[in-house]
């Protein structure tokens, strides 16, 4: 019996990742659910994901940011989160109905390559850069201390923003430091979807619960990934934490001079990894059991029907 459902858990998994031709839809239900689970991960990760950026800019250890929390009050303790809760809740909708709508076009039916799910992955980190990268940028200046008197809310921002020419706008207000926004976001998009798959093949043939490979893949996947972008991630927010008509710096003068702040020391540049592995754990795990779980449920259905 054991072994029965056990193949009926791989056939039904290998249906979930393998459409027939014309069958392909999109599933608002789960695309909505996983909006949701990215919104509520966000909340409950974002005090975590606030003692990071603070190590990422200034290059203090862990009880130095948490103290420079505490010490501004509880008032700011969520100041800047309306940001990445509206970017987490389009990104839970982007990402993976971006990634299989790729999917689908390049290859209707499965199983597919991993050339195939890395293009797919890394277009839809692409069309998720060009989205989401003005809420990261208001999110950084909000939650750089040192804008808080000049700039004490997300509308004083845009105003700020709205104030310069077309083209300030772009380059000096919603998309200031795009370009390593982007790298980040198409490389971590083909890097997380080229390996969850297998990663979550792998562990439901050892006859596990069939949430548990898709949460332990989520977790571990998306934090290898954040792990290995981290350096971009720290770039990008010293980059974007910036405001105002001084002389923008090119990128590689961005990333020698943040070279130069962390001493030389690659340690100094990962400062914050331990907090962003538990971040990512959380965020990443959540969000993958929860397509995985709507994504059975929806296949479930439609056989039953059928």
């Amino acid at each position: 019996m054991e072994e029965q459902n056990n193949s009926a858990g791989k056939e039904l998994q290998h249906k979930t990742r393998a459409e027939v031709p014309g069958k392909k839809s999109w599933q608002s239900q789960a695309y909505t659910l996983g909006a949701i689970s990215n919104f509520m991960s966000t909340f409950l990760t974002f005090p975590i994901y606030k003692v990071v950026f603070r190590q990422q800019i200034h290059a203090v250890a862990v009880s130095e940011a948490v103290r420079q929390l505490w010490h501004e009050g509880p008032q700011y303790f969520y100041r800047g989160i309306y940001p990445p809760l509206l970017s987490k809740t389009l990104q839970g909708t982007l990402l993976f109905g971006t990634y299989d709508s790729l999917l689908c076009f390049l290859s209707p039916v499965g199983p597919h390559s991993l050339g195939q799910r890395w293009t797919a992955g890394l277009m839809s980190g692409v069309v998720e850069a060009v989205a989401l990268s003005p809420f990261e940028r208001v999110q950084n200046v909000l939650q750089d201390a040192r804008k808080q008197a000049c700039f004490p809310s997300t509308f004083s921002i845009l105003k700020e923003f709205n104030s310069y020419g077309l083209w300030g706008r772009l380059s000096l207000g919603y998309y200031r430091g795009f370009w390593p926004v982007l790298v980040r976001n198409s490389l971590g998009s083909a890097l997380y979807f080229s390996f969850k798959d297998p990663i979550q093949d792998g562990l439901a043939r050892q006859g596990l619960p069939h949430w548990v490979p898709a949460l332990v893949s989520g977790s571990v996947n998306g934090t290898i990934t954040c792990l290995i972008l981290y350096p971009l991630i720290v770039l990008v927010a010293n980059m974007q934490s910036h405001i105002g008509w001084q002389r923008m710096p090119s990128l590689w003068a961005s990333a020698q001079d943040v070279w130069d702040t962390r001493g030389r020391k690659i340690l100094l540049i990962y400062r914050g990894g331990s907090l962003i592995i538990l971040r990512s754990s959380v965020t990443w795990g959540l969000t993958t059991a929860i397509h995985d779980f709507l994504q059975r449920k929806s296949h479930t259905k439609k056989e039953m029907k059928d």
